[in-house]
């Protein structure tokens, strides 16, 4: 109509109907799924990859991971997700049908001129209404934060705005305090760990807290400061630790455990570690099997000495004691614990972490 012409034959059969066709997602945050339940609702089967979401997760809202030719590849997102190089190989190809964007990597027309691609501003909110509506969104944000409220909509954090939550909270701390100890137990462990929950209010929580684990595992094995839920998930594949989650609706290990608690294990070994959440204080309550009673605290800036002797020895306390002035430390808490196979397991509660441990081996 545009150019005065009335001939609709011409464009009859020339475009796609969303129905019956299939959407690629990367990023499965709030974004991405909205994008998936909206288009759903028009009959299109949606699959999606993301480093954090797993694939239950994905599964939940419609989600599964695959490909073919002919795609068409819409990146409004983030430069980078899509090379452009790569795009416009695909594109000349055929392998890639069409492309919609308004991100790219390089400020280069070639990609942007080509005559199957859809090129716009990376503006999504360019109303006075909108910049009203966000701007206060992120005042309240603020306010819920130092009220101690959980977030929502934090894009491609989902961990994020359960970590935020006062009840979750100590028990992420518990989950990486644990992920600390197994990696000083196991002595950088490889394999598969597992990251159990037990109690109804953990029934939906190892979703939070297996990425807590991983990055006690992590910090502890690497001394990287820079991991966090967000990419601890990925960063534990390159490590070549695959770490699982499940939910038991009874004790794992002895029974005696209270009935909501989080534990940590090594497959295949020996290693069990068993905690809860006492208040708002993160404890630990069983080893291998064995409860710990009083349970344990385990809190930043009081660090543990955990180990073990075959046989209980009088002389051991005030050797270790002695040891520890040497040191310059004082020791806060002792506590013994008797396994079952006849070992004792010794906790110490010290002032501060240990230079060496040359001198107690």
């Amino acid at each position: 109509p545009k150019e005065g012409k009335r001939e609709t034959k011409i464009y009859i059969y020339k475009e796609n109907e969303l129905n019956g066709k299939t959407l690629g997602i990367l990023g499965l945050g709030r974004i991405g799924r909205e994008v998936a339940t909206r288009m759903q609702s028009f009959g299109m089967k949606t699959i999606g990859y993301d480093p954090i979401i797993s694939p239950e997760v994905s599964a939940s809202f419609g989600v599964s991971a695959a490909c073919k030719k002919w795609v068409h590849v819409v990146n409004c997102a983030r430069r980078g997700i899509v090379d452009d190089g790569s795009l416009l190989r695909a594109m000349q190809s055929d392998q890639c049908a069409r492309a919609a964007l308004d991100v790219f990597t390089e400020e280069d027309r070639t990609l942007v001129d080509h005559e199957n691609v859809i090129s716009c501003s990376h503006l999504g909110a360019s109303t006075k209404e909108v910049q009203s509506h966000c701007g206060e969104e992120i005042a309240v944000q603020f306010v819920d934060m130092v009220k101690g409220k959980s977030l929502t909509g934090v894009v491609n954090a989902q961990a994020l705005t359960s970590a935020f939550s006062p009840h979750t909270k100590p028990w992420i701390g518990l989950a990486e305090a644990l992920g600390t100890l197994m990696q000083a137990w196991a002595g950088s462990p490889k394999g598969t760990i597992q990251v159990i929950t037990q109690g109804t209010s953990l029934k939906n929580a190892g979703n939070c807290l297996s990425p807590a684990v991983m990055v006690g595992l992590l910090k502890a094995a690497s001394k990287q400061a820079d991991v966090d839920l967000v990419n601890a998930k990925l960063l534990v594949k390159e490590a070549g630790l695959n770490v699982t989650t499940s939910h038991s609706p009874a004790p794992p290990g002895e029974q005696g455990f209270g009935e909501c608690l989080l534990a940590v294990a090594l497959a295949g070994a020996p290693y069990l570690a068993v905690g809860l959440v006492q208040g708002t204080t993160p404890v630990l309550q069983g080893l291998s099997g064995a409860v710990l009673r009083p349970e344990v605290p385990l809190c930043r800036g009081l660090p543990l000495l955990l180990f073990q002797t075959q046989a209980s020895d009088p002389a051991m306390l005030p050797t270790m004691t002695g040891l520890l002035a040497e040191a310059g430390m004082r020791l806060l808490s002792y506590q013994t614990l008797l396994v079952s196979d006849g070992e004792t397991w010794h906790v110490m509660g010290i002032s501060s972490l240990l230079p060496s441990l040359e001198a107690w081996k």
